[in-house]
């Protein structure tokens, strides 16, 4: 008997612990929303979409060409007597660059004039003679046809003058080529031969290169489907041109520098090329400084035009489904938060500019999104103003 009374006794107490374990346990367990008090919805930052003016840009890549490139060929052949320009400096068009030997040049003019002076003495005297025949034969002194011989003879002479005259007039030429000039303005580069060199008439290689560098062109690239998309919003009225200028282009240089000087596009090629399905823009830099080479890799941003009514949200702010839609979580009414597909066309600068989805007064959440889902409440907060409030640098709702 005495062994069942302890058994019980045993069984009461640990009844009595479970309980207490229990009741404890269940109010540790309580939700902080229960009735021991809780913390209410969660904080999201959030921005409010409106429309504005935005100008919209495209960044192409391209590379940097001379206005003006001529190769210096010599026109005659010869032997290169004397080199008259510092390598790298700059030349004025129908400045000396290269002598060449001039003696058979010069002795080929002074045998032209020579020739010269003896058809125009043979024509004199020709001349002479054809009067007194014509004379002559009005009193039958001569026979009509000695007149006609001495006519024929001074025409033939008068014809020798003016041959000696071309022969005279090209072998000048020929001696005027052998001084080799600049034919434009520009820096020159190195010299691809020295005094001493024999060169020729046309040759295939150039004695050296002239390039024009202030100012100069940047080529750059860009798709015909863009060039469509950019017509069509001019055309309707989505976009607003640049007023009646050329479009300006701004540079960015290899080191990531922005270039100081402005460009303007100065005309995109007529036909699309077919292996690559872009075609050629060309913008035109002033170049005082020649910080420009050519050749030389550049980012060029080209201003398209101005979109009136235009809504920017924030990259934070956009996600994707699992097709790869946008989409966005906006604090709707009641404070819920509601789930939009939206369309999106481009990134411009740390936004995508949407196209549709979206009203203006929209408060779309850029923080706290990993906190919340659709249909929950939420306290939304300005998040530029949150951010100021933290202590951090304030994050603008558009870039």
């Amino acid at each position: 008997m005495m062994n069942i009374a302890n058994s019980f006794k045993v069984f009461v107490v640990c009844g009595c612990l479970i309980g207490v374990l229990t009741t404890v346990g269940c109010k540790q367990a309580s939700p902080p929303g229960g009735a021991g008090g809780g913390k209410g919805p969660p904080e999201v930052g959030v921005v409010v979409v409106k429309q504005e003016p935005v100008t919209l840009t495209t960044e192409l890549t391209g590379r940097i060409s001379p206005q003006m490139v001529a190769e210096v060929r010599p026109q005659v052949g010869g032997i290169i007597k004397k080199r008259l320009f510092e390598e790298g400096g700059h030349v004025k068009a129908g400045d000396v660059l290269y002598q060449i030997d001039p003696a058979t040049y010069q002795a080929a003019v002074d045998s032209a004039k020579a020739a010269l002076a003896k058809a125009e003495a043979n024509a004199f005297t020709l001349g002479k003679k054809t009067e007194r025949y014509r004379q002559l034969v009005a009193i039958d002194a001569v026979s009509r046809q000695d007149y006609d011989d001495t006519e024929a003879a001074f025409k033939q002479a008068g014809a020798d003058v003016e041959n000696g005259k071309a022969i005279l007039e090209t072998a000048k030429i020929d001696l005027a080529y052998t001084r080799v000039t600049a034919p434009i303005s520009g820096v020159i580069g190195r010299s691809a031969v020295t005094p001493g060199a024999l060169v020729t008439a046309n040759q295939a290689s150039a004695l050296a290169v002239i390039q024009q560098l202030d100012p100069v062109f940047v080529d750059v690239t860009q798709s015909s489907a863009d060039i469509l998309r950019l017509k069509r919003n001019l055309a309707s009225g989505g976009l607003k041109g640049g007023g009646q200028g050329q479009a300006r282009v701004q540079l960015m240089l290899e080191d990531g520098s922005a270039y100081q000087h402005e460009g303007a596009l100065e005309f995109s090629e007529v036909s699309v090329d077919q292996t690559t399905g872009s075609v050629t823009l060309r913008a035109q830099f002033p170049n005082p400084e020649q910080y420009l080479l050519p050749g030389m890799f550049v980012r060029a941003i080209i201003r398209e035009g101005v979109r009136e009514q235009a809504m920017l949200v924030p990259q934070r702010g956009v996600g994707r489904n699992s097709v790869g839609m946008a989409t966005a979580l906006v604090v709707g009414a009641n404070e819920m938060v509601e789930l939009r597909m939206i369309g999106t066309e481009r990134a411009i600068g740390d936004a995508w500019l949407v196209t549709d989805g979206l009203q203006t007064g929209d408060r779309v959440i850029v923080e706290g999104l990993q906190r919340v889902r659709p249909g929950v409440p939420v306290k939304a907060v300005p998040f530029a103003a949150k951010a100021a409030d933290a202590g951090g640098p304030a994050t603008p709702a558009k870039p």
